[in-house]
Order: structure tokens, then sequence, then C-alpha cells
């Protein structure tokens, strides 16, 4: 990444859960935190600025108005929110560190990223495709729309002054550790050009291989982010997420992928999310994202 000792990392949180379809990765932020995320990252001499939390509603005091993209209108509004803390810590300067919450709250890193520096690219680690739209959706969980959402493809309910649309390439969208997508994802891809490397991508050519192709095709104008959902690794390495499958990235995989990007100077801002502290094991999962944090923004053994 190209975060530095000299470049601030600033933390924003988002305890967001109304995108998911199961309860409690509004609690991933604190969770992390309370994991020594501060402590690790000043251990590598990076400056940390902690900017707390976006305000978010809960579920049980939210009306629901679309079944077909639920909570659409309140996830919006936190997406804004963060938006617009991501785009004043680009404006000073800094790496965002946008901490989930589900993965929904990468439109808002994202929006701000477009908005600054027009359509990016994005490498999204992640076991699904995110790829379903409003009418296909089966859950119309927004968490499963937002790189669909973030190519302006979703419909008028993800418009906003704070981005444009789209906010990415198509081209430059390349998910890593796939192993979930609906058929109408499948045809998106498709007709997209969408490249996806799966987890049997990764078997047969093995992770180095798989990222240093990922980091070609994400590369280019405007910017480079990161949006890495903890459900891409595999649920004996992080049992708290919202949606485990098993046959993910290994504890090591996922370090490695992250440390390559670190080499690779590329990105310029970070959402790590889905981490569910209510389905976890002693914080384990938590304690992972520090780690992969950590790796990101180029930690290493020696």
């Amino acid at each position: 990444m190209s975060s530095t000792n000299s470049q601030p990392v600033v933390v924003i949180g988002a305890p967001l859960d109304l995108g998911a379809g199961r309860r409690g990765v509004d609690m991933g932020p604190s969770a992390i935190r309370y994991a020594g995320l501060e402590r690790r990252l000043e251990q590598m001499g990076l400056q940390v600025e902690d900017w707390g939390n976006v305000q978010t509603p809960v579920v049980e005091a939210t009306s629901l108005s679309d079944e077909h993209a639920r909570f659409l209108p309140e996830v919006m509004a936190i997406c804004e929110q963060v938006a617009r803390l991501v785009h004043k810590a680009l404006d000073q300067g800094a790496f965002p560190l946008v901490l989930g919450g589900d993965h929904s709250i990468a439109l808002g890193s994202l929006g701000a990223l477009a908005s600054v520096n027009g359509p990016g690219g994005v490498l999204y680690v992640d076991a699904h495709g995110d790829l379903n739209l409003p009418e296909t959706s089966p859950t119309g969980n927004v968490h499963g729309m937002v790189l669909s959402a973030a190519l302006g493809l979703a419909g008028s309910g993800f418009e906003s002054k704070e981005w444009p649309l789209p906010m990415v390439q198509a081209s430059r969208i390349v998910v890593v550790g796939a192993r979930s997508f609906d058929e109408p994802e499948r045809q998106l891809v498709r007709e997209l050009g969408v490249k996806v490397y799966t987890m049997s991508d990764i078997d047969r050519l093995g992770l180095e291989q798989v990222m240093g192709r990922a980091l070609d095709d994400v590369s280019g104008t405007g910017f480079v982010h990161v949006s890495f959902d903890m459900d891409a690794v595999d649920p004996e390495a992080a049992p708290g997420v919202g949606t485990p499958i098993r046959g993910g990235l290994s504890y090591r995989e996922a370090h490695l992928a992250l440390e390559l990007v670190a080499e690779s100077g590329l990105a310029g801002s970070l959402d790590i999310v889905e981490v569910n502290p209510i389905l976890d094991r002693e914080n384990a999962t938590a304690k992972l994202a520090v780690e992969l944090v950590a790796s990101a923004l180029g930690a290493r053994i020696l």
C-alpha cells in the first residue's frame, strides 16, 4: 500500500448491519479496536488518528420500505457519512481505513474515492460476488449489491450527491477468493468482463500468481482501493463472520495476499468488513483482522 510512516492512517468506524441478513456485524468496529488495532499500527511506526464511528440506526427502530433492497435509504445515509469522512481524510493526505460493519459500507469508501479521483479500481477480496441487483437478489440484502451499485447498475436508489456513478471501471474490478455466486451474478460477470479469481484458481495457480495477475488487472488511473471481507478467509481461521463458507483462504494465504498488495504500493485505502463478534470465538476474527490490516500496511516478519 501507499501508506508510509509519514502518512497518517485515519480509522473510520461504520457499525452497520442493516445491509446484512444476520445481526452482529455492527459490533465489528469495536471488536477490531478492542483487539489492539491502534497499538499494532503504532508499533509499526505509523501515526494513527481514530475518528470514531459514524452514526447508525438499529434495525428494531427502523421500518422496512422495500424487500428488494432492504433498508436502502438508511444504508445510503450511513454510506454518505462514511464518504464525507473518507473525503476529509484524502484531503488531509491520510490513508483511510474503514472498519465495518457489513460490506455495504464499501459504497461510502468507493464513492469518496471516485468523487476525488474519478472512477478507479477495486481489489475485492470476498467469498461472494456482491453483484446482485435489487430485482435479482435472493435476499434483498444490500451488502450483496455493492459492486453492481458501484457500477451504476443497481438503480436510482444508489444515486447520491456525495459520489458520481459509476464509481469504478468494470475492467478494473477484481474479485479474489470467490466461492459463491448466484446465477444472475455469473451472467453479469460474463457480460461486463469483471475479473474473478475463485478459490479453484488459487488452488491451481497458487496465490502469488493469482495476486500478481489481480494487481495488474486492478492498476490504472484514478485510485486503487482494497475491500477485504473477512468471509474470504476459511471459517477455521475466521469463524466470526456473517456468511461463513468453507474452503476459503487459509490464515497464511490471507496474509500473503495483503503482503503482496503492500509490496505493490498500489492501494491508497482499505476496508475491512463483516467481523461478527456474536459468532466469533474469543475475538479471534477481530484479532486476525488487526493482523491483516498490519500486513496490508507493510508489516513484515523481518
